[in-house]
Parts: C-alpha cells; structure tokens; sequence
C-alpha cells in the first residue's frame, strides 16, 4: 500500500509536517509512504530575495512528483501553505496539469487528504483545505480529514494549527516558527488515519 505525500514548501514548514505525516503512514502495517515535492515555478534569483534559497536547496533530495505518480499511488496527501486563503500558485499549476487523470477517472476512490500553514493563526488555513478539497473532489476521490479523535486539536492551552479538515501549522509573520510537537502530532495521527482507511478501501 504506497500513500504519496505530495507537498509544497518554500521555507521548510511544510515539508517538516510531510515528513511527520510519512511517519503515521509507516506506522500502519504494510503502508509505505513516499515523499514528492511539486515543481518549483519560481527561478532561484526570486528565491534568494524572498530569502528562500537556502530552505529550497535543503529539500533538493526529494524527487520531483510527476502526473503519473498520482495514479499509481493508493492513496495521496497533498500539503500546501496558504496563499491568501488558497493553495500556493506551485500546487495548483501541478493540479492544474492533471486534466489527463481526470478524463481517464485515475483517481476516483483513492483517498486524498491536505494539511496545510499559514503565517498567522487564521491566516487562512481553513479555507485553504477546504477550497483544495474541491479539486480532490472532481477528481472522486474519498476525502479524508483529521477526526477529532485527534484531541490536540481540542486544546486551548497553547497557540496551535489543527482542525477536523486537516493539520496545520502556524510559522509566524517571518517564517520564524517551525511547526509545534502538537502541530506535528497532527500530521502524524493524519498520515496514520489515512493510510488506514485506504487500507480499509482495498
């Protein structure tokens, strides 16, 4: 059973929320979890004035995700910042690319999930899920979310992303904060739960 995590980030956040969810996967027997990232649409010149060079060059040994590797996997786990309350312009234009697998229907009933950041605590995470949600769906897939049977996402104790949607995390105006034990929690018992239930589907 291969879950793909297909993921996007510019300074790392959410690549470390990939590599928590990966950890879930492979805590479900017999569930292998593969970590993609989308083409980078941005030349390296924009990178390093949006002082992201650095991160960009600490991710280069993920391969690069292709179509393709949405159909042969069992199950995918989509992870994005957020762009004023919307998925970031990298992963649509990979979405936007995917209109093959649609009209062969290579994803319906494979389970698609999405975790997600932003800058501030409702800065949008929501609605960023929610409005990725619509694509997975008119590709009919089973969409799965974080069940509040992850009770970090009940706590009120600290400042912490999490909703039933998905996780997410909180990295600060200046990219400043990385992604909390909780926060990291989230993703983990999300990549688990996914893996289970498209282990439940096969």
């Amino acid at each position: 059973m291969k879950v793909l995590i297909v993921y996007y980030s510019m300074y790392g956040h959410i690549y470390k929320m990939a590599e928590a969810a990966a950890e879930g996967v492979s805590q479900v027997p017999g569930c292998e979890a593969v970590i993609k990232r989308v083409p980078e649409t941005l030349t390296p010149e924009v990178l390093g004035m949006m002082g992201a060079f650095d991160a960009q060059k600490s991710m280069e040994h993920i391969p690069v995700v292709t179509v393709d590797d949405l159909a042969t996997a069992d199950a995918i786990i989509f992870g994005t910042p957020t762009r004023f309350g919307n998925m970031c312009g990298q992963m649509r234009q990979f979405l936007d690319a995917t209109g093959g697998l649609w009209m062969k229907g290579a994803l319906v009933g494979k389970v698609g999930s999405v975790f997600a950041s932003s800058a501030t605590q409702h800065g949008g995470q929501e609605s960023t899920i929610l409005s990725f949600h619509t694509t997975l769906l008119h590709h009919g897939m089973v969409v799965v979310g974080l069940p509040y049977s992850f009770a970090g996402q009940m706590g009120v104790t600290e400042i912490t992303g999490g909703s039933p949607y998905g996780a997410t995390t909180i990295t600060g105006a200046q990219g400043e904060r990385m992604p909390s034990d909780n926060e990291l929690a989230g993703a983990r018992f999300q990549g688990a739960h996914v893996a289970g239930i498209a282990k439940k589907l096969t």
